[in-house]
């Protein structure tokens, strides 16, 4: 079995005796998809940015696609050009609203393209009608021409997607990709990362904080708590009773019909009366 994604004892400390990630190990074979499920400040986001070379940790070793992107401390020599195969989806879109969608989504291709084309967004016609076939394919070609601006927080979503697409990756990271979207968008975003993983065999890492969705769609869960992992395993394995041993006061937040009841507040009425 091949890997697209290599991890072996990644520690990272932002501050002394806080770890946001202890000695975490991680294999994800090409075209798998997988969810890191966990609660705010478990260490998802802080994972995804070093599997893409963003930061350095303290100690371990990262490789995506058979490339090192760091170890013991050091991102790699060759990680930018190791970044060219890896897509990152960010949970607050990372689109430029003033410029088309078309050309957001063309920015996929910089790595590959001369200093001088990318700076000047002079694209070929081929490039173009790439970046339209890319749109197409997460359905949103008809606002190609369109400022990102106007679009949905879903379709600015999607077009970060097709974005990945143009590059090219063989490996997309998403984080938090529909935290701030309605339940609609949200099962946009995630039908088109699904049809993506199994259409071009991509392997699609997503964190999310709701278990629902993390079942319908990620045959496998890897579960975060304090920097460590502390499942990984088939997501179809993973019962209310097992999460509330994983996370206890946190599971409220995983699903949120195990998050506390705010108390009843008294109507205005009865309590002018009681006064």
């Amino acid at each position: 079995m091949t890997y697209a994604i290599e991890v072996q004892g990644l520690s990272k400390s932002f501050h002394p005796g806080a770890k946001a990630l202890d000695g975490v190990d991680l294999l994800v074979a090409d075209g798998e998809m997988v969810a890191l499920l966990g609660a705010s400040g478990s260490g998802k986001s802080t994972l995804l940015r070093h599997l893409a070379g963003f930061v350095a940790g303290d100690a371990g070793s990262v490789a995506v696609n058979g490339q090192a992107i760091q170890r013991n401390g050091r991102l790699s020599r060759n990680v930018r050009g190791a970044r060219a195969g890896i897509g990152f989806v960010f949970q607050q879109f990372n689109l430029v609203g003033r410029l088309p969608v078309i050309t957001n989504v063309l920015t996929g291709l910089l790595p590959r393209v001369p200093l001088w084309r990318s700076l000047a967004r002079w694209f070929l016609r081929a490039e173009v009608r790439q970046g339209l076939d890319a749109l197409a394919q997460v359905g949103i070609d008809d606002y190609a021409f369109q400022r990102a601006s106007t679009l949905s927080g879903g379709q600015q979503q999607r077009a970060a997607i097709a974005r990945t697409l143009v590059q090219n990756a063989r490996v997309i990271l998403a984080d938090e990709p529909i935290a701030s979207l309605d339940p609609e968008s949200s099962r946009r975003v995630m039908d088109t990362l699904a049809q993506i993983n199994r259409s071009r065999k991509v392997a699609v890492v997503v964190s999310l904080h709701q278990v629902d969705v993390a079942l319908r769609y990620c045959p496998r869960v890897v579960a975060l708590r304090q920097g460590k992992v502390v499942y990984d395993g088939p997501s179809a394995a993973l019962t209310p009773s097992m999460l509330r041993e994983l996370y206890g006061a946190d599971l409220g937040e995983l699903l949120p019909e195990y998050a506390p009841q705010a108390p009843a507040v008294a109507p205005l009425s009865r309590l002018a009366h009681a006064a």
